[in-house]
């Protein structure tokens, strides 16, 4: 979820369970405590976890930075779950689908860095934070040949290949064992996924919760990792 400090209520668009909910999974919650103990009972009952996007910018004090002038705001419940979910996530091996922030999340938890503000520091970029309408597809992006990713584009036209945009930051370097697998054409990351046998953990830039009904690609990320997470499930009970 998200927190929003003026009022001190937990929130989360819902967009986000709508789509889970229609690849049919059963989405819930989780509020931002960064108590470890918590966290390891929330994620002993799931099967996934959905990092979703935020209002909010990284801590860059987890990757070694400064704040730039452009950084947005920080609120550290957020980082601190996030990194607590991640780990319980990493250690029982549960499918990840990281969304925008969620993305920059699972990469700063990885090891690896950001790009603070993309208008300042990326030469000649695209415009990233394209405004309303939000579900419109803005710029395209260059999917590698392998991967996950690639794999949902299918026969897709990918020189015609574009996702909506809503960010300022992005991916700088990636993290361990996260393979980049989408740019834009301004050479921005837009997609890693982890390169591990056996494990589904992938991070898109762009929000597929916001055009999955519309959208081939965004659609088909949500039953890809909706399927992942019923594999897991199903394999679990068939352990017990």
């Amino acid at each position: 979820m998200r927190l929003e400090l003026e009022t001190g209520r937990f929130y989360l668009g819902r967009d986000y369970c709508e789509a889970l909910e229609a690849a049919g999974a059963l989405p819930l919650h989780i509020p931002l405590i960064p108590d470890a103990e918590y966290i390891k009972g929330v994620v002993d009952g799931l099967d996934g976890v959905l990092l979703p996007g935020s209002d909010t910018d990284v801590d860059p004090e987890y990757y070694g930075e400064d704040p730039h002038p452009n950084l947005g705001r920080v609120i550290p419940e957020k980082d601190l779950t996030d990194r607590l979910v991640l780990e319980e996530a990493e250690r029982r091996n549960i499918p990840v689908l990281a969304i925008c922030y969620g993305a920059q999340a699972l990469n700063v938890f990885r090891g690896g860095s950001l790009i603070q503000d993309i208008e300042s520091q990326v030469e000649n970029c695209t415009k990233h934070q394209q405004g309303k309408p939000a579900a419109r597809n803005s710029h395209r992006i260059t999917i590698e040949a392998d991967g996950m990713l690639s794999s949902i584009a299918g026969k897709m036209d990918r020189e015609k290949l574009k996702v909506n945009s809503h960010h300022h930051q992005a991916i700088r370097s990636a993290g361990q064992n996260l393979a980049v697998s989408a740019k834009a054409n301004d050479g921005v990351i837009e997609c890693v996924e982890d390169d591990r046998e056996g494990r589904f953990i992938v991070g898109v830039q762009w929000h597929p919760e916001l055009n999955w009904k519309t959208d081939v690609l965004s659609k088909g990320i949500f039953d890809r990792f909706v399927a992942e997470c019923r594999s897991r499930s199903v394999a679990a009970a068939t352990k017990a």
